[in-house]
């Protein structure tokens, strides 16, 4: 199979992209390399595959429709998998504009791009951060998501509805993936297990958010690239039982299937921070700080939809992940 993954030299991008070169496939792989966090970590994911010989990577910013255009008149994917977006909750309060032109602008060059190809397979990322003001849990995906508290999570809704769009219009195969608080090694410095490892190795506060009293559905990288390979080989299809007197949000009589990835074991935050704290053998000095604006306290996978449809479901606990991580982050940061 030949893929394309945008922000291929992104967390979850170059984990993807490593998989798929192991089984055989042929990945071409774009990111802009923007400097949101470190651009060297991003070279050093990409440098554990450069030289394969399936593996071609062009710098490209999938907000450029020209460039966009250009990447499918030239190639022919079997799939595409978009990783691409500007992520972050709390930075879309200080520059939403970035998120408007890589989740929106950038999403629709890449639609635009899979209709005039014949491009097999869309799949995109959403997140978990659709659910919003929801607080019946576990989340599932034939639960309403029309209330969005920040505006990552409405760039990431808004996809799904454009995809749905593309899949009734011109019968593209599209899937949304909604991830779940993913960790691991190679993962983003911004994320809350980068900064806590960070601040307690360097004796420093780490910041815990509504003073600890979160919930969340911690997801190993190794189980999310699991369930992304699952859901590439195996396009959505219509649902013949759909109905639009009681419209599911998850399905359609369009190709288009919407699934969570989640570890289903929701997990406190402090324990977490224990876990880590076991791990690096250091206590961490904590800064207990109220709830962040567009946060939520808790996040809780239903995951029965995508075990049904692709016999996966992720199970890796935090215990294994977090010792993982820290063994990696040891490693690369020689700490």
């Amino acid at each position: 199979m030949r893929t394309l993954i945008t922000g291929v030299a992104g967390f979850i991008g170059s984990n993807l992209a490593m998989r798929l070169l192991k089984r055989g496939d042929t990945v071409y792989g774009v990111d802009s390399m923007n400097d949101y966090y470190s651009v060297s970590l991003k070279e050093s994911r990409l440098a554990r595959f450069a030289d394969h010989p399936n593996f071609r990577f062009q710098k490209l910013d999938i907000s450029d429709r020209d460039a966009v255009a250009g990447l499918f008149r030239e190639n022919h994917f079997d799939s595409v998998m978009n990783l691409a977006a500007q992520a972050g909750v709390r930075y879309s309060l200080e520059n939403p504009h970035a998120y408007v032109d890589a989740n929106l602008v950038g999403f629709v060059n890449l639609l635009e791009g899979c209709r005039h190809s014949k491009v097999g397979h869309f799949v995109f990322a959403s997140s978990s951060s659709v659910y919003g003001a929801n607080s019946k849990q576990p989340f599932s995906e034939h639960d309403n998501v029309d209330h969005p508290v920040s505006l990552y999570a409405a760039t990431k809704k808004a996809n799904e509805l454009l995809a749905h769009s593309y899949a009734h219009l011109f019968g593209l195969s599209c899937t949304g993936l909604r991830f779940f608080t993913v960790y691991g090694p190679w993962g983003r410095p911004d994320m809350a297990l980068f900064l806590f490892t960070k601040g307690i190795l360097e004796g420093k506060p780490i910041p815990v958010f509504n003073r600890g009293q979160m919930v969340r559905d911690f997801t190993y990288i190794d189980d999310i690239v699991e369930g992304v390979v699952r859901v590439i080989d195996h396009p959505a299809m219509p649902d013949p039982a759909w109905s639009g007197d009681r419209p599911d949000p998850a399905t359609s009589r369009a190709p288009y299937r919407i699934f969570n990835i989640g570890n289903s074991s929701p997990v406190a935050l402090m324990h977490y921070i224990r876990v880590l704290e076991k791990e690096l053998g250091r206590k961490a000095i904590l800064d207990l700080l109220p709830m962040q604006d567009g946060d939520v306290p808790s996040t809780v996978a239903d995951v029965h939809e995508l075990d049904a449809a692709v016999g996966f479901k992720p199970s890796t606990p935090v215990e294994v992940g977090i010792s993982r991580f820290v063994k990696w982050y040891r490693e690369y940061y020689t700490a």
